[in-house]
């Protein structure tokens, strides 16, 4: 930490038992969990790093996971059936996506900014 490190992120530990120690042996510092599948860490609940003192859990690389799996499954759809009529109950529609996004606000902005200016 006196090298300007704002936390610690022990690697590999292997279950709740390690990252107890390893809290224990550095009471003072926050600690960062890492949690990615098919390592050596079980499948940790963030809830549960909290009560073991942990200041920040990741999960780097999990979407991304789900993600590809999805694309995996959706050209499998189309590959097999020709349609995406199989794969109408996952997907966003656009509504939905125009509300995650905000696109109203982002459009009434647009057109705020590209009203000209007068001089």
């Amino acid at each position: 930490m006196a090298a300007g490190a704002d936390m610690i992120f022990p690697e590999g530990l292997a279950g709740e038992d390690e990252f107890a120690e390893f809290r224990t042996a550095v009471p003072d510092v926050p600690l960062l969990a890492n949690m990615t599948e098919f390592g050596k860490t079980p499948l940790i609940p963030a809830s549960r790093f909290a009560e073991l003192g942990y200041a920040l859990v990741i999960f780097p690389v999990t979407m991304m996971r789900a993600a590809l799996k999805t694309l995996d499954d959706g050209y499998a759809e189309l590959l097999a059936t020709g349609t995406q009529a199989g794969l109408m109950d996952r997907l966003r529609t656009r509504k939905e996506l125009y509300e995650r996004i905000d696109y109203a606000g982002y459009d009434a902005r647009e057109t705020r900014w590209s009203e000209p200016i007068d001089g």
